[in-house]
């Protein structure tokens, strides 16, 4: 599938979520504020991608990430939801992140459970593992984007 609107490079400050990422899903989020999320491409497709991400000047870390309503949560206003997938000491709200998306890994989707959507997002991480091992991708972990502060 050929989304021409990746790569897609976004950055801003980490602001509070809903608070159910690391408590109720044991996948800790950081999240944007409505304006990052209001400045997505208009044919952005919903769903869970895939890329790269730096905290602050920290390394450059896998992550995944929903963008959309999540339909299970039946959220109203169109959010971005990162998992940048390394171990933080603790949470970095007021930080700045940057991710680089680069590519599409499924549809949002309803769950029947919230163990149906734990085990989907386990998925969804070890699937951007491997894609992210990928020459390709690996290009993009070193990207300007990530050195220009």
């Amino acid at each position: 599938m050929s989304l021409s609107y990746l790569p897609l490079f976004l950055k801003g400050e980490v602001v509070k979520g809903f608070g159910r990422g690391s408590k109720e899903l044991g996948c800790p989020t950081a999240n944007y504020s409505r304006e990052v999320a209001q400045s997505l491409p208009q044919d952005i497709k919903p769903g869970v991608y895939y890329g790269w991400a730096q905290v602050n000047s920290h390394p450059v870390y896998k992550m995944v990430a929903n963008i959309g309503w999540c339909p299970f949560y039946q959220n109203k206003e169109l959010s971005v939801e990162t998992h940048v997938m390394h171990d933080f000491e603790k949470d970095f709200y007021g930080s700045n992140l940057k991710i680089c998306i680069i590519g599409y890994l499924r549809p949002e989707m309803n769950f029947s459970s919230v163990d149906s959507l734990i085990q989907t997002i386990k998925k969804d991480i070890q699937n951007a593992d491997e894609l992210l091992e990928v020459a390709e991708a690996i290009k993009l972990k070193t990207h300007d984007f990530f050195t220009d502060q």
